[in-house]
């Protein structure tokens, strides 16, 4: 029998720039792996390509005065609220510095104790013990400071409350801070507001419009056409956008749905083997130290071939061994889960063999293993390579 199941390859490419040509690269990289490696491929090996590479070969980036005069034609120019953003230099503090410099004042509404997806301005204990409650009570920057004081951030070292009021002063914006978890709440302060949250800003949007605001935009209605020939990003605005410099930033990717095909195309015609591609950005897990959730992009996979749509159909190996097959023991219990396992419906939704199976999209599952792999920083590594992810027990 097989002694191997999924195996996940990080595959190092040159370094990347603009106007490099990725499909090119991505397949050259792939084969030249295989070669040095010694391994082979197969049908259904998947070949993820990291968002950062795709939008920095095409060029998508946009500078801070590009962020500001989108917002100060969207806004009038005169005031906005910028209400639940993540705590992060690299994702929100540059984007926080083009608002500022498209406006004269800034409300700044932080969700406490964390943002969106876990980093924390204080704990679930600080607030309790505060006698706070988190889903009412609306702080000023000074009672907050008179409550919690001045705190760092555990893995980073700062203190974003005052990073970001000093960014949002140091454009010439005034700032004012208010701590609260209700979108609402800011309605007591300006009808005018650009909401920061992403995979909860289309509650937050109609839930505002709603409740009289005059206007309301998210992240995903700036920069969504080109503003002096920056980049952008029609369907996602802003939302996945990283620091490239003090000055610019990089979009999420578009138009990448013609590179993973072209890439799948190309492989096949060099391999004999139908490869699945996608792009991938963060790999949505949570970290259980630092609480946070690791899915500030809009989505894990903007691009991806057919064959990665859906969710997996798996039966619970564990569950048959103790339940249907107690009695049996070596080959004979091992026979039998296989023979289960290619008799298996085609929809599993609802069957007890199936409970405690992952229930998520395959290109997120993907994402995360490929996101681990290839990390964040010098590994060099932008292309992952996952060979054997949709075999099971019964292939020989």
């Amino acid at each position: 029998m097989r002694c191997v199941g999924v195996t996940s390859r990080g595959v190092r490419l040159p370094v990347l720039k603009t106007g490099d040509n990725l499909r090119e690269i991505v397949v050259e990289s792939v084969l030249k792996a295989s070669e040095n490696e010694g391994f082979k491929f197969h049908d259904r090996d998947v070949v993820a390509i990291t968002e950062s590479i795709v939008a920095r070969c095409q060029g998508n980036y946009a500078s801070v005065d590009n962020i500001a005069d989108d917002v100060r034609k969207k806004t009038g120019g005169d005031e906005v609220a910028v209400i639940f953003p993540i705590l992060s230099r690299n994702r929100f503090a540059i984007l926080l510095k083009g608002i500022a410099r498209g406006v004269k004042k800034v409300y700044l509404m932080l969700s406490y104790p964390s943002d969106e997806v876990g980093n924390a301005l204080i704990t679930a204990d600080q607030v309790y013990e505060a006698g706070i409650n988190p889903y009412s009570d609306v702080l000023t920057l000074e009672k907050y400071r008179e409550l919690f004081g001045y705190r760092v951030h555990e893995f980073t070292g700062v203190d974003y409350v005052d990073y970001y009021k000093k960014i949002i002063e140091e454009q010439g914006a005034e700032a004012v801070i208010i701590f609260a978890n209700r979108a609402e709440a800011i309605l007591n302060y300006t009808k005018k507001i650009l909401t920061c949250d992403i995979h909860t800003r289309f509650a937050t949007k109609r839930l505002l419009k709603d409740k009289g605001a005059e206007l309301v935009l998210a992240l995903d209605d700036i920069l969504t056409a080109p503003v002096n020939g920056s980049g952008y990003n029609e369907k996602y605005g802003l939302l996945g956008t990283n620091k490239a410099t003090e000055e610019t930033v990089k979009l999420f990717p578009r138009d990448g749905q013609s590179l993973v095909e072209g890439v799948q195309a190309d492989l096949l015609e060099k391999t004999g083997k139908h490869f699945e591609v996608m792009v991938y950005g963060d790999g949505a897990f949570k970290d259980p130290q630092g609480k946070i959730w690791e899915l500030a992009d809009p989505v894990v996979s903007p691009f991806h071939t057919v064959g990665l749509k859906g969710t997996p159909n798996e039966l619970k190996l564990k569950y048959l061994a103790d339940n249907a097959y107690k009695g049996l023991k070596g080959k004979e219990l091992a026979d039998a889960i296989k023979e289960d396992i290619k008799a298996k419906e085609k929809d599993l939704v609802g069957k007890m063999a199936s409970e405690g199976t992952t229930p998520r999209q395959i290109t997120d599952l993907l994402g995360s293993l490929c996101d681990l792999t290839s990390g964040s920083g010098d590994k060099g590594t932008p292309v992952v390579l996952i060979q054997g992810y949709f075999d099971n027990y019964a292939d020989e």
